[in-house]
């Protein structure tokens, strides 16, 4: 074999070696790679704010502004302002026997009245309003307020007459109680003065009573409910021109 020919076939090998070499170094580069292992688990966990699940049937949350004391703006200073009031009605004939009285020496009194009566008795409330006196709650039925179950407890004192004052029944109060009167809106009111009026001592004894008792801003405790009430009315005709004249004035609470 001459040397040329030796020559050529060395090239031409050393071209089909490149050539090869080119074509496999693109068939690699055309391959797709391997997928990576499959998983179900992220890389990191988002952060999420809950929403919050409504209770169902959960009981509505009122926020009450809280009842002023129905007496300081009335009582401001040094005035000689004595506050009536009346529990337990109202009562188809002793209230309008009381607010005679009432208008006959120019005063105004605070009703406590109860739910039930209220009911009995429709139209009484407006009589009341009407003689430019005020009307707080003293529950529903009258019951000892102290001694009930909450459930029971609550619905006397929300579902009562409707005021900003309440005279929790018997005077029986205690901090659930008065929780209660806060969050329905109303401010507990009790009493200075008791003439005992409810026990039906005699006229002048009620009158002796108060006369004796009272001092500028006390609230007085009578009754126009719960039974013969002709003692109350009759003291109260003699004691008002007797506080009038020591220059006693009788507004009603702001209630």
């Amino acid at each position: 074999m001459s040397r040329k020919f030796a020559t050529f076939v060395a090239t031409g090998v050393a071209l089909a070696i490149v050539v090869g070499s080119l074509l496999a170094l693109a068939l690699g580069h055309s391959r797709a790679p391997k997928p990576a292992v499959a998983t179900t688990q992220t890389s990191a966990t988002p952060t999420v704010t809950p929403t919050q699940t409504p209770i169902v049937n959960a009981p509505p949350t009122t926020h009450h502004t809280p009842a002023p004391d129905p007496t300081a703006a009335l009582a401001a200073g040094n005035k000689k302002v004595l506050f009536l009031s009346f529990d337990d009605g109202p009562d188809p004939l002793w209230t309008p026997r009381i607010l005679q009285i009432l208008t006959k020496h120019g005063a105004h009194a605070t009703f406590f009245e109860l739910g039930s009566m209220q009911a009995a008795h429709p139209g009484l409330r407006e009589q009341v309003l009407a003689a430019g006196n005020t009307i707080g709650s003293h529950s529903i039925t009258h019951p000892q307020l102290t001694a009930l179950p909450a459930a029971k407890r609550r619905h006397e004192i929300f579902d009562g007459p409707k005021s900003t004052c309440y005279r929790p029944p018997y005077g029986a109060s205690n901090p659930k109680v008065r929780a209660d009167i806060k969050a329905a809106g109303m401010i507990q009111v009790l009493w200075d003065v008791d003439p005992r009026d409810w026990a039906r001592p005699g006229t002048n004894t009620i009158v002796h009573n108060i006369l004796n008792h009272a001092h500028r801003r006390n609230i007085i405790l009578l009754h126009d409910g719960g039974g013969d009430r002709s003692q109350t009315v009759a003291a109260l005709d003699k004691v008002l021109p007797l506080l009038k004249s020591q220059g006693y004035t009788f507004p009603a609470m702001n209630c």
